[in-house]
């Protein structure tokens, strides 16, 4: 049976009255006001236990007490007809888990002391007798306390890596060493929001573009989990041209594997990196050492040799009949690993690309600042030519690529950056940056982690959330699209009827969305970051009449808000502290943070890759000095790609 344990809500109280008096004595009982309460309290949590089913059936409950330094196992229920299953001690590891996640010291809990069976139970499981307490559930009733120390006792879980599915039921594997739990289970359920122990396999139906599968992987990222495809790997699945640059090691090996196809198409299905074809072992685990996915199929096409035609992630819920029996064999194999290795690409190639849009009409470079980019590398001795969309083909004759147009990770400038990354270039913005600046609810996530205040923020999933939560919000709010720019799709409503309209259009286009309180001020402040260093700063002030700097209903030209720049060191030191540790997090390129400081708080609304350097703005403090410092962190990147070269191949 797959269970699945989440955070007990109003909802459940009529169940838990029921579990109460079918599990426990009278004088054990709690009573329907104590149960609400216990869901209300924030130093008690109540879970319920239930099966991972399309329809789950609620079969059991967890009350725990959070102390200082103790975790108290308050009660554990199960239905009777479910009882002798195992889902005791599914459950108490799973408090195990809570206990280690929180570095408590010990767990300690209360038995009736007549009751051996379940002493002895936990007797097996590590706790030791304390004391006896007189009369503790009635008169000349009484309760032995236990305890175990968690410093070496604590159990190892066995259990460390979690399957993410949508329908959890369609997963009839069996003794595979994984935790099967839904999308839902993985994003609202807090014991998945902070275990960077946890390794996240997504076996999402759909890895598209702001789809559930998307998200997973994405909000694994920015927990810190292993996860498994990346958002990378994700992204790469797009591109003919990333993979056939990523596989360009490995041609000899299709070749000789292919030798031997008689016909100008094959496929290859690979499942957990293994495959029951015999003669493919090799050439499946080296595909899936580039493109590391649960299951995928690698289609391939001869014209003078053999080259991909295409990569796409295989659906479980279309996986053969006939292949599932070899399918289980390979998960089981696949998950008792103790170790999985990340992928890694070893090309490397030459000089500075900086990639421009001459059409664009809001670019973050105007024409005479990336002049003087190109001024800046030839005085370094770095040869800069701008190219252009068309010359995508042309990426490998570079050492390095600058991007100077507007990065979205669903246009050509992702996958110039990626394309340049597997080619071994030095790349500002790298991949990740783009991934990881391009949307708001993994910058939500990752600065919640950190304790970086933002405004206060609610994260809303499409069909999952309640619209009874917009009762609750202080108004007004702003509603983003995860992945908008430049103020373009994010929205200010004023109350739920305004909310509900911007949610049913941003919903068409993200299963998530992002809800922020609205703080007003001025201007905000944008804090220019290379290499973790603050590089420069302004004050971009709102619009005039209107909430945000650019008001784009009036038009692009006249419509946006005055700028100030200032030296570094005019800067209050807390603005810059607060932009350097919010950067860090995403990486160590070039990034622009733009922050809120508000009655002596600073509040990050994101972080920014391919930030904006105009000539006579951005670069009015530093003038030339700006540019050269910009390249000159290229220019020692290229140095350590090289150097890093050369010892490899020594």
């Amino acid at each position: 049976m797959k269970l699945k344990i989440r955070v007990s809500v109003k909802d459940d109280l009529i169940f838990l009255e029921e579990i109460e008096n079918s599990s426990f004595s009278n004088y054990q009982r709690s009573t329907k006001k104590s149960l609400s309460n216990s869901i209300k309290s924030k130093f008690q949590e109540v879970y319920i236990v239930e099966t991972a089913a399309k329809h789950p059936v609620k079969v059991g409950a967890l009350v725990l007490f959070k102390y200082k330094k103790s975790l108290r196992l308050y009660s554990i229920a199960v239905l009777p007809d479910y009882q002798n299953k195992g889902i005791g001690n599914f459950i108490l590891d799973y408090v195990f888990e809570v206990a280690k996640r929180h570095n408590y010291d010990r767990i300690i809990l209360e038995g009736h002391d007549k009751n051996s069976k379940l002493l002895a139970w936990y007797a097996a499981r590590g706790f030791k007798p304390l004391c006896i307490i007189k009369n503790y559930y009635s008169q000349n009733i009484d309760a032995l306390k236990m305890e175990i120390m968690l410093d070496s006792n604590i159990p190892e879980k066995k259990i460390r890596n979690i399957i993410v599915i949508n329908q959890p039921h369609k997963w009839t594997f069996d003794d595979v060493n994984a935790m099967v739990i839904s999308v839902r289970e993985y994003i609202e359920n807090p014991i998945y929001h902070s275990n960077i122990d946890f390794r996240i396999f997504n076996l999402c139906s759909s890895y598209k573009y702001q789809s559930y599968g998307y998200y997973v992987s994405l909000l694994a990222a920015a927990r810190g989990q292993r996860v498994v495809p990346s958002a990378t790997t994700i992204s790469d699945f797009r591109s003919i041209n990333i993979i056939r640059s990523v596989t360009t090691e490995i041609e000899e090996l299709i070749s000789s594997s292919l030798e031997k196809v008689h016909t100008g198409n094959f496929s290859l299905n690979i499942y957990f990196g293994q495959v029951h074809v015999k003669g493919f072992s090799k050439l499946a685990m080296k595909l899936y050492q580039l493109f590391e996915t649960p299951l995928f199929q690698v289609q391939f096409i001869k014209h003078d040799i053999w080259i991909i035609k295409e990569i796409k992630v295989l659906n479980l819920n279309k996986l053969p009949i006939e292949e599932h029996t070899h399918i289980n064999e390979f998960a089981k194999k696949y998950f008792n690993k103790k170790r999985f290795n990340k992928t890694k690409l070893t090309t490397y190639k030459y000089d500075l690309a900086i990639l421009v849009n001459a059409h664009e009409k809001t670019p973050p470079s105007c024409s005479k600042a990336l002049h003087r980019f190109k001024v800046a590398a030839n005085k370094q001795g770095i040869y800069a030519e701008f190219i252009s969309k068309s010359d995508f083909d042309r990426i490998n004759e570079f050492d390095a690529l600058f991007i100077r147009e507007t990065t979205s990770v669903s246009d050509h400038t992702y996958e110039f950056s990626r394309m340049a990354y597997a080619e071994g270039l030095v790349v500002i913005d790298d991949p990740w940056s783009i991934m990881k600046c391009s949307n708001k609810i993994y910058q939500n996530e990752i600065f919640k982690k950190n304790k970086i205040l933002t405004p206060q923020s609610l994260v809303l999933t499409k069909n999952f959330y309640s619209p009874k939560v917009l009762d609750d919000i202080h108004y007004p709010i702003v509603i983003k699209q995860p992945d908008s720019a430049f103020s373009l799709g994010i929205s200010k409503a004023e109350n739920k009827e305004e909310a509900t309209i911007v949610l049913n259009e941003l919903f068409k286009k993200s299963d998530m969305v992002i809800c922020q309180e609205f703080l007003y001020s001025d201007f905000d402040w944008r804090i220019g970051i290379i290499d973790n260093k603050p590089l420069f700063a302004c004050k971009y002030f709102m619009s005039k009449g209107h909430w945000q700097i650019y008001d784009w209903k009036g038009g692009v030209e006249e419509n946006y808000g005055d700028s100030e720049i200032l030296p570094i060191e005019e800067v209050p030191e807390i603005v810059v502290k607060t932009a350097l540790k919010a950067a860090a997090l995403i990486g160590d390129g070039l990034y622009g943070v733009d922050l809120k400081l508000i009655d002596g708080k600073v509040y990050v609304i994101e972080v920014n890759d391919n930030p904006n350097i105009d000539a006579d703005y951005e670069d009015l403090i530093l003038k030339d000095k700006l540019y050269d410092s910009i390249i000159n962190s290229i220019y020692k990147r290229i140095e350590i790609t090289k150097n890093l070269q050369k010892l490899i191949s020594d």
